[in-house]
């Protein structure tokens, strides 16, 4: 069994180390012009963590002690497929980051086809200047329906506490490398791609072009939209545009952090 607590110590020393690196990878080699000064970039990634910042304090509050409880009591009483099945630790872990992973492209996938669901999630889509900082930038009540999700998804699946530290560790480092405003070679994209999402196919994903917004679902293996049909590639990323289809600039009072928390609801953001 994954003990959770060298991975809880190490997460945050790692996320802010990993997200330092790919703020200097993108300042030496970006891939789009995003930015008219330092200024503009810094508080465009200030607003997004800071909305990350409100999400992991409501995360640490509400969930996390449901999700280790839930895991428990799972496991104590043999609740879930994966307890039935004659598993050792390993195959355990593996069957369950497998789980963890197709339920993340299924929830992605129901937040851009449930309109009032895509109101919560059109906050991390319509930022039109995606960098490494926009990986933080989701609505608190898409992390809140997904995190009370998550308890009865533990408890059918049988998964692990350890196991859900490990898969969203692994996937908060490579969300954060996918969100970059940053290119790999061609070649590496290509094989790195047949495994994992990469900054390439979700490039893709945060097109404003409607099509393209609902394709490469998956966050983390990239076998799901292979299986799903819903793989879409493009050669020409640099021709990209961010945002969202059909949806003029934003006002600059909208790209706020109360405009940004006030926008599903339709509120206009305060002057």
């Amino acid at each position: 069994m994954i003990d959770p607590a060298p991975i809880l110590h190490w997460r945050p020393t790692l996320s802010l180390g990993w997200l330092i690196a790919l703020l200097v990878w993108e300042n030496w080699r970006p891939c789009f012009a995003l930015f008219g000064c330092s200024e503009e970039r810094g508080r465009h990634g200030l607003r997004n963590v800071a909305l990350s910042l409100i999400n992991v304090l409501m995360v640490s509050l509400l969930f996390a002690g449901a999700w280790s409880s839930i895991a428990a009591w799972s496991a104590n009483h043999s609740i879930g497929v994966l307890h039935w099945l004659p598993l050792g630790g390993f195959l355990h872990a593996v069957f369950a980051l497998l789980a963890l992973d197709f339920w993340t492209y299924a929830w992605h996938r129901i937040c851009h086809q449930v309109p009032m669901l895509w109101k919560f999630h059109a906050v991390h889509h319509a930022d039109r200047c995606m960098d490494v900082t926009t990986s933080n930038r989701f609505h608190m009540v898409e992390i809140f329906l997904s995190s009370l999700l998550r308890i009865p998804l533990i408890a059918l699946v049988g998964v692990h506490f350890g196991e859900l530290v490990l898969y969203e560790t692994v996937l908060q480092v490579c969300v954060q490398w996918q969100h970059a405003n940053i290119r790999i070679p061609a070649d590496w994209e290509r094989r790195i791609s047949a495994v994992l999402i990469t900054p390439g196919l979700h490039k893709v994903h945060h097109s404003n072009l409607q099509p393209e917004t609902d394709s490469n679902y998956s966050s983390l293996l990239s076998i799901w939209d292979r299986w799903m049909g819903t793989r879409c590639v493009r050669e020409d990323l640099e021709r990209i545009q961010f945002g969202i289809d059909g949806e003029p600039e934003s006002a600059p009072n909208a790209e706020t952090l109360s405009g940004l928390i006030r926008r599903p609801f339709g509120a206009k953001a305060a002057e």
